[in-house]
């Protein structure tokens, strides 16, 4: 079946202008198609919709992926009176205990807070751990040559410290393409960067919906 998902604003990167009212065709797990969503209505009269709010992107890619399912410890809903919700790490993971206790539910958890921050993609260079990167692949994400993670230490949110949306997303949307794509619930392009991917409503990887916030 083709799905149309289509947003009040679609930001395609490799230096297209925004189209408003845009959208994005997508026929299993590729893009069939994206441009302004009448357009793709009219060619596409059968095809299921979905509207989010907002901005649609290209999917996020997190350059620091293998530090943060490694050395944070994403804490279980269960925990919350104990450990809080917010990712531990430092002298708070250390007091955790052996590393074998708590580290398969957490690299799961953690996989999850990335596609809830529209990641669809991470970076992992030679020396990354099999099982973690059979993890990854698992949760949907594809993996990619390794490149610099930020300076200031590993962060979640792929937009941080990003000057334009294209810096943060894996590759630009392309017909044909693997349908990997964010929806955020912010105006436009410069709303988003200043909120942050923790606005996202919504990640498709490989053409399925893999996080929905609402």
């Amino acid at each position: 079946m083709l799905t149309i998902h289509a947003a009040a604003l679609l930001l395609p990167g490799g230096g297209r202008a925004p189209v408003p009212g845009g959208a994005v065709a997508v026929r299993d797990a590729a893009v069939a198609a994206f441009g302004p969503y009448g357009e793709l209505a009219a060619a596409h009269p059968g095809a299921r919709v979905r509207r989010w709010p907002g901005v649609l992107t290209p999917g996020l890619v997190q350059r620091d992926a293998v530090r943060l399912l490694e050395e944070w410890y994403f804490p279980d809903p269960r925990e919350a009176d104990a450990l809080g919700t917010e990712p531990l790490t430092g002298a708070a993971l250390d007091a955790l205990g052996p590393e074998e206790t708590w580290r398969a539910g957490s690299v799961r958890r953690g996989l999850h807070r990335m596609l809830q921050h529209g990641t669809t993609a991470v970076t992992a260079g030679p020396g990354a751990p099999a099982a973690l990167l059979t993890a990854v692949r698992r949760s949907g994400l594809t993996v990619l040559g390794a490149s610099p993670s930020p300076a200031d230490g590993p962060r979640l949110d792929p937009l941080a410290g990003a000057g334009a949306v294209a810096e943060a997303t894996a590759a630009p949307l392309a017909t044909g393409g693997r349908a990997d794509l964010a929806a955020f619930d912010a105006p436009d392009e410069a709303a988003l960067l200043a909120a942050g991917a923790v606005s996202c409503v919504a990640t498709i990887a490989g053409g399925r919906l893999v996080y929905r916030g609402r």
